[in-house]
């Protein structure tokens, strides 16, 4: 062949005369030409035998996770760790020709792989905020703000503030319902959710769906679809998966803690970061992505920078099903750093559990056995009873009973029973407020109705004022609306006067329509009334709380529900018991509240909560913080239980607020001992110096009462004073303090308050490294604010810092949570040793010796520690909220008393008396230094004497 093509080229020269030169290029070109030409046509033959063995590559970068740091008590006690768990997970790999078909192949695999999962007993997660209630309705799990941010989320916004009117679903996104947000979900512009799923099933496959488009544009994060799984669902998974498309079981790390529920207060727990967080993080240096964990609250929070560990990386080469066939350029993550608390957990754990068995016996001592008890007619605090329609009514008002249950398909003979009760008295009052509200009543005035007939009307002003609708505020200075107030105009007349004086926000109501005249606004009023004020759970429980009052149900029912929703389970005969009348509800939910079965927490009433903290006064660091009721920061942890998290925010004991650190109320009493320091530090007295109580210090109008009155406590000194807790003492010392010229300025006392005040740290928070509310020191009338009253406001951390620096005779520490921060291998990183604040050098050791004295003698005058064997010292306080409900009891103290090791506060919130909140601090005391039979000091009740000690 190339023979022929040479002669060619040369017939091709003669005939053209070339030269030699050019016939050598030619020749060569030619030669080059025939190779290639026959080299593609092997690469044609053989790239087709190749592409029958090619698969399509993807190359994947992946960010591994360091492990988080563990956190350990003072004794290296273990609180907060990481357990190895198995996942079941998802990813978005199907390649799909139409939306349509993507939907249908995702939500059957979704739905598929959920069964698996429930069949083998575990549970998918359900972090999702819309859930379905008992009567097999749709219903958002949280509220307020949390609600708008979810909708914005749900619509595509990044802030709350984008929410609007969106003219193609025909509604305000932020007012969608429940159900408007899964049928815009469940569309077929969304995910394309078939109907013939359930609507739980519905639920939990928007749940995978929403969290896959979270991650719809993140580097091979896979969604987690079920955690903590069993074996059999990891075999059960694995066994099916060539058909469950990007489905996989994946190893992960999930956070533990113990003792989780008397801690939660402090170590809070962690979860998958949010967006506000991540941009929080993320401000200085990119470190956060939208899948990784971090602290939601308490320490894990605080100290998040010290325990997460460093990422790694590795990249992934997987085929077009997802799976791995290549792994690459693997960077190992490292473990965080470990955190030491300064806490003692077994003590944290023991005085949590003295909290509720004091509360428990508070709780049983003011039980009695009546209904419908007016506490208005009671002349003192200390003597308000709790009748049993108020504890039958808080299982309903609290939802431990849950009313939602009753129109289920398994509700029991009782439940049909009791909604077969409710749904005559529901009509019964839907009737009358119709009446009522459209003015068939005559417009009889509202303080003629019946107390049910107000009670309606005050949640039925109280709904709308909550929704918008008709704010109250803007009434000022109003005619009209303080005749409402006070009860002499109708709810007719007052809903009227909203809408004609221009406070009525149509826009509120649920209505796009242009209306001419009030009358039509009010009927589009009344129809918003009727469909969601009627139909919520708060009317439901007030409709309840009435049907229970009138015996419309019997108290027995109420308790066997308890059986039937296995709240409480039955040890033998006790619900046969309670159905025969053997044993009556009364004695039934005694017991059961004396043995803690049903617990204050649950019961919300008064008291329902307390907090104590324990110091060490030597050097600042807390040794207990314990806020009662706590929550299972296990359940909150990772993947948000979102039920769960939805009953924590309803649950009016509040247990997600920490009381320790944030809940603020006068100091009462415990006080005093500021006002002393004053006293005697700037020369308005001497030890030896007394006052002659009379009861009544009248020198300021109104009379400032001491609580001895009409009794009185005679010639007393400052020690004296302290030990009995004489208001007329400290009245005369704030009056003093007050003195300008021969006149009274109470401005004048007060800053000398202020000054004495701010000396024992009380103008600032108490250092501890969780969120605090601020302190309030009092502005307002410097006699009444030397007994702890005026507009003192202080948080119980904040007394344990005041009661550790009187302890230590004048060093006031800032008080820390916190101990060391080690790394993986036990090396000491960074010492939190507490700082202090501020010595009290200008006091001298003749007025510690006064004040010392006197609180010392104030635990001999104590019930509480009679059986005390250890020498201590303390002060009792108690303070007036209201009038309808339990003083506040507080008591500080600290041990043993020559030789201070402990200081302590303790305050219960509508306690009644501070003998109660004595009760506590004395069996912290024995409990602390080992007295004899100190194990078994919470095993039985606390002696909730109620005894009244000064205020």
């Amino acid at each position: 062949m190339f023979k022929r093509i040479i002669n060619n080229i040369k017939d091709f020269v003669n005939e053209h005369i070339l030269s030699r030169t050019l016939v050598l290029v030619i020749t060569i070109l030619a030669i080059f030409a025939i190779i290639t030409s026959r080299l593609f046509v092997l690469q044609i033959v053989e790239g087709a035998n190749y592409l029958e063995n090619f698969t399509l590559t993807i190359k994947r970068e992946i960010t591994i996770a360091g492990t988080r740091g563990k956190i350990y008590d003072r004794n290296g006690e273990l609180l907060a760790y990481n357990e190895l768990s198995y996942d079941v997970t998802i990813e978005d790999n199907g390649t799909y020709s139409t939306r349509k078909e993507k939907n249908e192949a995702i939500n059957k695999t979704i739905s598929d792989l959920i069964d698996i999962v429930e069949k083998n007993g575990d549970k998918v997660v359900s972090d999702f905020n819309i859930g379905v209630d008992e009567g097999g309705n749709y219903k958002f799990l949280v509220d307020g703000t949390k609600l708008l941010r979810f909708l914005a989320d749900i619509f595509g916004h990044k802030y709350t503030d984008d929410l609007k009117y969106n003219e193609d679903l025909g509604y305000d996104e932020a007012k969608a319902s429940a159900k408007d947000v899964v049928k815009y979900l469940s569309s077929s512009a969304i995910y394309g959710i078939s109907d013939k799923y359930d609507k739980v099933k519905t639920i939990k496959i928007i749940t995978v769906r929403f969290a896959l488009a979270q991650n719809a544009y993140q580097k091979y994060i896979s969604t987690t679809v079920a955690n903590q799984v069993s074996d059999a669902t990891v075999a059960a998974v694995m066994e099916h998966i060539d058909e469950l498309v990007g489905v996989n079981i994946e190893e992960n790390t999930i956070r533990k803690y113990n003792d989780s529920v008397c801690l939660s207060s402090i170590l809070g727990y962690t979860g998958v970061i949010s967006d506000e967080e991540m941009e929080k993080l993320n401000k200085d240096e990119k470190k956060y992505d939208s899948t990784d964990i971090v602290g939601k609250a308490g320490i894990e929070q605080v100290m998040d920078s010290y325990l997460q560990g460093s990422k790694g990386s590795e990249t992934l080469y997987v085929d077009n099903v997802g799976k791995v066939i290549k792994e690459a350029d693997f960077v190992p993550s490292s473990s965080g750093n470990d955190v030491y608390l300064t806490i003692d957990k077994d003590l944290q754990a023991k005085v949590y559990k003295m909290i509720e068995e004091q509360l428990a016996g508070i709780i049983c001592s003011k039980l009695i056995n009546v209904k419908n008890y007016n506490v208005e007619n009671v002349a003192k605090a200390s003597e308000i009873k709790i009748p049993m329609d108020d504890v039958y009514f808080a299982l309903i008002n609290n939802n431990i009973i849950d009313i939602n249950h009753f129109t289920a398909n398994d509700a029991s003979e009782n439940e049909k029973a009791i909604l077969s009760a409710y749904e005559v008295a529901k009509a019964a009052a839907v009737s009358n407020l119709t009446g009522i509200i459209n003015d068939s009543s005559g417009s009889k005035p509202y303080n003629t109705y019946t107390k049910e007939i107000q009670a309606y009307c005050d949640y039925i002003q109280t709904s709308l004022n909550a929704a918008g609708v008709i704010v109250t505020s803007n009434f000022k200075d109003d005619e009209t609306f303080d005749k409402w107030t006070k009860g002499n105009i109708s709810l007719y007349e007052f809903l009227s006067y909203a809408i004609s004086s221009g406070n009525l926000d149509s826009t509120q109501i649920e209505t796009s329509v242009k209306y001419s005249d009030s009358a039509e606004v009010y009927q589009s009023l009344v129809e918003y009334i009727t469909k969601h004020i009627f139909e919520s759970d708060g009317f439901s429980k007030i409709v309840y709380d009435y049907m229970i009052k009138n015996d419309a149900i019997s108290d027995s029912q109420l308790c066997l529900i308890l059986f039937d929703q296995g709240i409480i389970q039955d040890t033998g005969s006790e619900a046969e018991s309670l159905s025969n009348g053997s044993v009556s509800a009364y004695n039934f939910m005694y017991n059961k509240i004396k043995t803690l079965v049903i617990t204050p927490a649950m019961l919300a009433l008064d008291p329902c909560s307390a907090s104590c903290v324990v110091t060490d006064v030597n050097s600042g660091e807390v040794l207990a913080m314990v806020s009662y009721p706590g929550y299972d920061n296990n359940r909150l942890a990772n993947t948000v239980d979102a039920n769960y998290y939805s009953a924590l925010t309803k649950d009016k004991s509040l247990p997600l607020f920490n009381h320790a650190t944030q809940e603020k109320t006068a100091p009462g009493s415990t006080y005093k001992m500021i006002t002393a320091t004053a006293g005697l530090t700037e020369g308005y007295v001497t030890t030896g110096t007394t006052f002659t109580c009379t009861g009544i210090f009248n020198a300021i109008s109104p009379p400032a009462k001491c609580w001895k009155y009409p009794s009185a406590h005679g010639a007393l000194n400052v020690s004296q004073a302290i030990q009995h807790s004489c208001n007329y003492y400290f009245n005369e010392l704030g009056y003093m303090f007050g003195q300008s010229n021969g006149s009274y300025d109470s401005d004048l006392g007060l800053s000398v308050l202020k000054k004495y005040a701010s000396m024992y740290g009380l103008n600032a928070k108490s250092g501890v490294e969780i969120p605090e509310s601020d302190p309030e020191i009092s502005d307002k009338d410097s006699v009444r604010s030397a007994i702890g009253q005026g507009s003192n406001n202080y948080t119980t951390v904040q007394l344990a810092r005041y009661v550790t620096t009187v302890a230590n005779s004048g060093t006031c520490y800032n008080l820390s949570l916190l101990d060391k921060v080690t790394d993986s291998e036990g090396n000491t990183i960074e010492d939190f040793t507490p700082a202090v604040y501020n010595t009290l050098d200008e006091v001298n050791a003749s007025t510690w010796d006064a004040i010392h004295t006197g609180m010392h003698a104030v635990i001999g005058d104590l019930d509480a520690f009679k059986n005390t064997t250890t020498d201590a010292a303390g002060k009792t306080g108690t303070a007036e909220e209201v009038s309808t409900r339990g003083n506040h009891a507080l008591f500080v103290s600290y041990a043993p008393y020559d030789s201070p090791q402990i200081a302590l506060a303790t305050r219960i919130p509508y306690g009644y008396s501070s003998g109660n909140a004595a009760e506590i601090g004395s069996e912290v005391i024995r409990y602390y230094f080992k007295e004899e039979g100190y194990e078994n000091i919470i095993d039985g009740m606390a002696n909730s004497s109620g005894q009244v000690v000064g205020d």
